[in-house]
C-alpha cells in the first residue's frame, strides 16, 4: 500500500509504513540539505513517532531554525483526505540533520469511519444553537477528524459568524459537532480580545494617496506621547502607510462596525494633538504600536512581522460606538473608542497583545480552550509587555501590568497583574484542575505568573510582590532571557493542544537549546514552573 506525504513542491510516495522505530537521533535515509525533506523521510519510516496510520497524509507547513542552527519542521495532517483538528506535529532536527525528537498534538492514532451518521444540516443547526452570536445564513460545515484529546472522532467543523454578546464585537466561532451523535464537541471563538466580552459595559481600504515614497512624520498620541512615525508620500500628501514594515496602514472606521476604513492622510506629516478629540491621536498610538510590535519581533526574536513574511497589518481605529474593547481577527487590528467614545483602547501593550495573537496563530496555532487557551492569552500578555518595554516610553513607563493605561475599571486599576494574577479577582496564579475549564483570560494567569517569576523572581521586586504557590523562593533570569525562552518554545515546540504540563517540558527544552542543559537558565525554568504548581 502506498502512502502519500504532501510537500510544498510535490509529493513523496512511501511504502511499508509498518517498520521498526529507531531511536529519535537516528539519521534519516537519503540525507539532504533540506530539513523538510529529511523530516518527511523520517516520518514515513517511523510513523509511530507521530501517531500515524496508513490512511494519514502530511503537509510540511513551516520550517523554523534555532539560534544554534537546529531545525523544526511543522506538519498538518489529513486522514483519508479529511483535515485533522489537533493533528499537527513538529519534527526536530540537529545541525547535522539528524532527527532529535517530535512534538505531537494528538494523543492517539486515528482509526475512524468517515461515514457520518448525522447530516450536515443537523450539524449546522447544532452549531448555530451553540452560539448566541450566530447568523443562520453564515454557517458552513465540512467533515473533519477531531483528534485533540482522547479517542479521535469524525466531526463536522462549522464556522458560525455574527456578533458577540456586547452587540459590537464580531464573532467567528468554530464549532465541532460529533458526526455520530450530533452532540457539540467544542465551540471556540476566533475573534480574540484583551478583555472578556461582557465583563464591561470591514477590511481596511487601500491608501487613498497611493503612496510612492517613505517619509518620517511626527505624531502625538493619547498614550504614547510624541513619537516619530513611518509614513508614505503620494499625490495627496502624506498617509499613515508604513512602507518600511510591509505597508502596514492605519485607517478610520468613523465609529461604524463595517464599511470602508479610510486611511489617514495629512498635509504636513504632523499627526494628532494628544487628545481623543483629534481623531488622528488614536491613530498615532495604533500606528506606532504596530510598527513597534513589528520591530520587536523582527529585531529581538528574529521573526519578520506578524506572519513571518514581512507583510504589515492594517490597524483600524474608531470602531463602533462607545466600544470598550479591541480585537485581532486573523488579518488586522481593530480598536474601539471606549466609554462615551472618549477613551480609545490604543495603549501599546494592548496593541502588542492583540498582534501577538497573530504570531501565535501562525506559529504554534494554540487553541482557545483548555490549557491551550490560557497559554494563548498568556503569550499575548507576555509579548504585549515586552513590546511595552521595547518602546521604553516615558509617557507609558514599562511595567508588568496589562492595560493599565486604558482604565477599563474606571479606578486606575489594570486589566491584569502579572506579579500576582489573582489580584484582579478572577485570574488563576497557580495551576489546578479548575484551570483548563476556565475562560482563557483567567486561565492565562498561570502563564503570566510563571513569566513574571522567571523574569523577576519571587517576593518584592521592582515590578511587584510575587508569591509562589509552593512556598519556594525563585530567582529571576531577566525578562529578555525569559522572553527568548518563551518565544523559542512557542515557535519550535508548542502545538495546538498544548497543556501547561507540556509547556513546562517545551520551555525547558527551549532553554536547553539556548543556554545548555546544565545552565542556570534551565534550572530556573524548572524551579519556576514548580512555583506555579506545574510539574
Amino acid at each position: 500500500m502506498k502512502k502519500v506525504i504532501a510537500a510544498a513542491g510535490g509529493t513523496l510516495l512511501a511504502t511499508g509504513l509498518c517498520v521498526a522505530v529507531p531511536s529519535p537521533g537516528t539519521a534519516a535515509t537519503n540525507p539532504t540539505s533540506d530539513p523538510a525533506a529529511v523530516a518527511k523521510d523520517y516520518i514515513q519510516e517511523n510513523p509511530g513517532r507521530v501517531r500515524a496510520g496508513t490512511d494519514d497524509a502530511f503537509t510540511a507547513t513551516r520550517t523554523a531554525t534555532s539560534p544554534d542552527g537546529s531545525s523544526h519542521v511543522r506538519f498538518s495532517r489529513t486522514y483519508k483526505g479529511l483535515p485533522v483538528v489537533g493533528g499537527d506535529f513538529v519534527v526536530h532536527l540537529s545541525t547535522a540533520e539528524k532527527v532529535t525528537g517530535t512534538s505531537v498534538a494528538q494523543a492517539e492514532k486515528i482509526a475512524v469511519s468517515t461515514a457520518p451518521k448525522v447530516t450536515k444540516g443537523v450539524a449546522q443547526q447544532k452549531a448555530l444553537g451553540a452560539s448566541k452570536a450566530a447568523s443562520p445564513d453564515a454557517a458552513a460545515s465540512r467533515l473533519v477528524v477531531d483528534a485533540r484529546s482522547g479517542t479521535p472522532a469524525l466531526a463536522y467543523r462549522t464556522v458560525v459568524t455574527g456578533v458577540q454578546a456586547d452587540g459590537q464585537t464580531p464573532s467567528r466561532r468554530i464549532v465541532l459537532t460529533d458526526a455520530s451523535s450530533g452532540s457539540v464537541r467544542s465551540s471556540e471563538e476566533t475573534i480574540l480580545t484583551p478583555i472578556k466580552v461582557g465583563t464591561v459595559s470591514g477590511a481596511a481600504s487601500p491608501a487613498s494617496a497611493s503612496p510612492t515614497a517613505t517619509a518620517t512624520g511626527t505624531g502625538r498620541g493619547i498614550f504614547i506621547g510624541t513619537v516619530p512615525l513611518s509614513t508614505s508620500t503620494g499625490s495627496s500628501g502624506y498617509s499613515l502607510v508604513d512602507a518600511v514594515r510591509g505597508n502596514g496602514r492605519t485607517c478610520d472606521l468613523k465609529n461604524r462596525t463595517s464599511g470602508t476604513c479610510t486611511t489617514f492622510t495629512d498635509a504636513d506629516n504632523a499627526w494628532g494633538n494628544g487628545s481623543y478629540t483629534d481623531r488622528a491621536s488614536a491613530a498615532v498610538d495604533a500606528h506606532y504600536g504596530a510598527s513597534t510590535t513589528f520591530d520587536y519581533f523582527k529585531n529581538v526574536q528574529g521573526r519578520n512581522g506578524i506572519f513571518g513574511n514581512g507583510t504589515g497589518v492594517p490597524s483600524r481605529v474608531h470602531y463602533g460606538n462607545s466600544y470598550i474593547n479591541a480585537f485581532w481577527d486573523g488579518a488586522q487590528m481593530t480598536y474601539g473608542d471606549g466609554s462615551g467614545n472618549r477613551a480609545p483602547l490604543v495603549a501599546i501593550d494592548v496593541a502588542g497583545h492583540e498582534m501577538t495573537h497573530g504570531v501565535t496563530e501562525n506559529t504554534a496555532g494554540l487553541g482557545y480552550s483548555g490549557d491551550a487557551g490560557g497559554l494563548n492569552e498568556a503569550t499575548s500578555d507576555i509579548f504585549g509587555t515586552m513590546v511595552e518595554f521595547y518602546a521604553n516610553s516615558s509617557a507609558d513607563t514599562p511595567d508588568f501590568l496589562i492595560g493599565e493605561k486604558i482604565d477599563i475599571n474606571g479606578d486606575g486599576t489594570p486589566l491584569r497583574y502579572m506579579d500576582d494574577p489573582s489580584k484582579d479577582g478572577a485570574s488563576y496564579r497557580c495551576w489546578s484542575s479548575a484551570v483548563p475549564g476556565s475562560d482563557p483570560h483567567y486561565s492565562s494567569g498561570v502563564g503570566n505568573h510563571l513569566f513574571f517569576l522567571l523574569a523577576n523572581g519571587s517576593g518584592q521586586t521592582t515590578y511587584g510582590n510575587s508569591p509562589t504557590c509552593n512556598g519556594s523562593t525563585v530567582t529571576g533570569i531577566g525578562r529578555d532571557k525569559a522572553a527568548k525562552i518563551w518565544f523559542n518554545a512557542l515557535d519550535h515546540y508548542m502545538t495546538s493542544t498544548e497543556t501547561y504540563a507540556k509547556a513546562r517540558l517545551d520551555t525547558v527544552q527551549a532553554a536547553t537549546d539556548l543556554y545548555g542543559a546544565s545552565s542556570a537558565e534551565v534550572a530556573a525554568v524548572k524551579a519556576t514552573w514548580s512555583a506555579v504548581n506545574v510539574s
